[in-house]
């Protein structure tokens, strides 16, 4: 079983900024594809961000497009998510999640994979809270 430790969660104002890691112990993150989802309270869990094991190919939730970045250090053995201008809306539990399932092409372009379905391996989760 991979293990994950998530971190930088918290408490913002909106209009603020947060930003998530996710660290793979004990494996090498670097050779998944990483997703990040988060679930709201009463709400389905839903796919925010993804990027591809070389980080080449990222993807998102089209309400944080402009607003949320992925990045990964595989050096480090590390995935981020950068979240700007935050709104209460973004608040819910974040987790980060890993895949064999890197990325696939269409005729519309490359992306990588956003449905919880394709990752079998899961963090803890992290709580971000969007509140004046």
């Amino acid at each position: 079983q991979l293990q994950f430790v998530e971190s930088g969660g918290g408490l913002a104002q909106p209009g603020g900024s947060l930003r998530l890691s996710c660290a793979g112990s004990g494996f090498d993150l670097g050779s998944y594809a990483v997703g990040w989802f988060r679930q709201a309270p009463g709400k389905e869990r839903e796919g925010v961000s993804c990027t591809s094991a070389s980080g080449e190919t990222t993807d998102y939730l089209d309400s944080v497009k402009g607003r949320f970045t992925i990045s990964r250090d595989n050096a480090n053995n590390a995935v981020y998510l950068q979240m700007s201008n935050l709104n209460p809306e973004d608040t819910a539990i974040y987790y980060c999640a890993a895949t064999k399932f890197d990325y696939y092409c269409t005729k519309d372009g490359c992306s990588c994979h956003l449905a919880q379905a394709d990752y079998p391996y899961w963090g803890q989760g992290t709580p971000v809270t969007v509140s004046a």
